[in-house]
């Protein structure tokens, strides 16, 4: 472990877990590393935070799904919204051409095909076709998560803005000016995935952990406790 930008209450442990994008075998062997480590090393309360962006461009959406749906993790488990879950849902419930056809060049076809559903198919009908439970969990996704000094989103803040005044847009979309910004966040230190690096990033006032899994890199989970952090891969 190393020292960390922000701090947890003692008796507190967060995971958090980067851009799945249907890479289930990466997320499997990721959830048996995080059980592997919470049983080595008790603590009063864990928390496992996935950040977005389960859907799409991996071959196994519908694996990734039923994982986290069925997952029997030893911990309470926070899901978040990401860019992606947010375009499938507009193709979906929007039933325009034009909304499908943009999630479709991001990375729908590959999960229309992981529920042997055809890209052909009419955007009105999708909503009977993609499985019940797997549309009702991406409908349910938080936009945020709080804890100790830190927040947990998708992509990032607005900087200046409160966190009751972030738009879900910056929340899901955003990468400048957050990226580039170095003062702090009122919020606290943001935790954040969406923009792919070939290694965790570490910085006073943000940790970026999407560390391209569906691009060839590992998946990632950033572990805090107190005032330190480490990580685990699925390699």
């Amino acid at each position: 472990m190393m020292p960390a930008p922000g701090r947890l209450p003692p008796g507190r442990r967060v995971y958090a877990v980067g851009d799945v994008h249907g890479c289930s075998d990466k997320l499997l062997r990721l959830h048996a590393r995080i059980a592997e480590h919470a049983a080595g090393q008790p603590v009063e309360t864990a928390v496992l935070v996935h950040l977005g962006d389960y859907v799409d461009r991996g071959p196994d959406t519908a694996g990734v799904l039923r994982q986290l749906t069925g997952a029997r993790l030893p911990m309470h488990t926070v899901n978040l919204l990401g860019n992606h879950e947010q375009m499938m849902l507009e193709a979906v419930t929007g039933g325009a051409p034009e909304l499908f056809a943009q999630w479709l060049r991001n990375g729908g076809r590959a999960a229309l095909e992981s529920w042997d559903i055809p890209p052909t198919v009419p955007p009105r009908m999708l909503a009977d076709l993609i499985p019940r439970d797997d549309l009702a969990f991406v409908r349910t996704l938080a936009r945020h998560y709080c804890d100790g000094s830190y927040v947990f989103v998708h992509a990032g803040l607005r900087p200046g803005r409160p966190l009751a005044a972030q738009t879900t847009q910056d929340l899901i979309w955003i990468r400048e000016p957050f990226l580039s910004w170095e003062g702090e966040h009122e919020a606290g230190v943001v935790v954040h995935g969406h923009t792919p690096k070939s290694e965790p990033v570490v910085k006073s006032n943000r940790i970026g952990i999407d560390t391209g899994a569906v691009l060839g890199g590992p998946l990632t989970c950033l572990v805090l406790e107190q005032d330190r952090l480490g990580f685990l891969y699925d390699t």
